[in-house]
């Protein structure tokens, strides 16, 4: 999708809402707005598109009813507050889609369901089952299990992944901001809105310094610019609209020129390398010479231990590293044949030499291809 006006096309749709936008300055969800979205996501749906949500809001709703005027540090609390705003929050969805005849299912996920293959498949089956039933799913990080080792981090990052499951068309992020601009508008007034953007481009994340996170949320403008890096793998488009402008979802969808629209540049990769490149957490690191970097990247080939020239961490087979380059930037991410101690002892080595090494030989490659994502 290159240009706006093939959003009118688009036939699958996932759309973000966050806690600026959902709470009323901390005084409880926005009844209005959600009703309005929920008005503007069944006429999406009314064009034959299928709409999954992602909706942040849970902590900020729990606060509000449990009293609290500053969102709390401890783990456990936030856990409760989330526990108890879930309730209201998807309490709010369902009756205002229910106007519309329409159901709302609640989908609670944390990194490990997506970061693990079998259930990674079983989100996405059970997701493709709710929209060929005609139920808007309305997915929201599991807040009330998730530790920091498990977390996305953000609902950017999780509507991202969502759109990469379900090989959706469309990102919606909708913000308290009209778009992204190319400095803080707060503190310049000069500053001037980005009407369209490639995600891959690497200087848009420097222009995108969020200036601070807010006192209910978690993102910023960096984890969109990020959220639109990682939708354009399956080759779905961004745009970063104000969720407040009236008829915001269906003006996207005739292709009006709001907020900033992000360009998915390349190919989209296939399914197996999107789980991989969705991964957040590894358990090691493999340093590349300028040799593996650029087989990886212009010859697509797989990662040889003769082209690895440091091991870091501790992993065992199967398990996913990052490969990083002499600059120190990521290249690459994959399932690793070799535990961490076995790679310390072939790395630098042709793959012939392996089972002289080791004793034994798995397999001749320390990353096959196909277990492997370019980043």
């Amino acid at each position: 999708m290159q240009n706006r006006d093939a959003l009118s096309k688009a036939r699958r749709w996932v759309v973000k809402v966050g806690s600026s936008l959902l709470t009323t300055n901390g005084r409880g969800l926005d009844h209005e707005l959600i009703a309005a979205w929920a008005e503007q996501i069944t006429a999406l749906r009314a064009r034959d598109a299928d709409v999954v949500l992602v909706s942040s809001g849970a902590v900020a709703e729990g606060m509000q009813r449990l009293g609290w005027q500053r969102r709390p540090h401890a783990l456990f609390e936030l856990q409760a507050a989330a526990a108890v705003g879930q309730m209201g929050l998807i309490q709010a969805y369902e009756s205002c889609f229910k106007r519309h005849g329409v159901h709302a299912a609640q989908i609670l996920l944390t990194h490990d369901d997506l970061a693990n293959r079998q259930r990674y498949l079983n989100a996405r089956s059970t997701l493709r089952a709710l929209l060929k039933l005609g139920v808007v799913p309305v997915v929201n990080e599991n807040d009330t299990v998730a530790v920091d080792e498990i977390r996305f981090g953000d609902n950017d990052t999780l509507a991202a992944l969502v759109a990469n499951l379900l090989e959706a068309e469309v990102l919606v992020l909708l913000t308290d901001q009209p778009g992204m601009y190319d400095s803080d508008p707060r503190a310049h007034p000069e500053a001037t809105l980005i009407r369209e953007a490639r995600a891959d481009d690497p200087e848009l994340e420097a222009m995108a310094k969020s200036g601070g996170v807010g006192s209910l949320g978690r993102g910023g403008m960096v984890t969109k610019v990020r959220a639109a890096a990682r939708a354009a793998r399956s080759g779905a488009a961004t745009v970063i609209a104000w969720g407040r402008e009236p008829g915001v979802l269906g003006r996207i969808a005739a292709g009006e020129e709001l907020g900033t629209f992000f360009v998915p540049a390349r190919e989209p990769i296939v399914a197996r390398k999107r789980w991989l490149a969705g991964q957040l957490q590894s358990k090691g690191r493999l340093r590349l010479d300028e040799g593996a970097v650029r087989v990886l990247r212009q010859a697509g080939r797989s990662l040889l231990a003769v082209g690895v020239t440091a091991v870091e961490g501790s992993f065992l087979r199967g398990e996913l590293v990052v490969c990083i380059g002499p600059d120190g930037n990521e290249v690459a991410k994959g399932l690793v044949n070799y535990s961490a101690e076995e790679s310390r002892k072939i790395m630098g080595q042709a793959s012939e030499r392996i089972e002289s090494l080791l004793g034994y030989v798995d397999e001749p490659e320390l990353i096959h291809r196909d277990n492997l994502v370019v980043m």
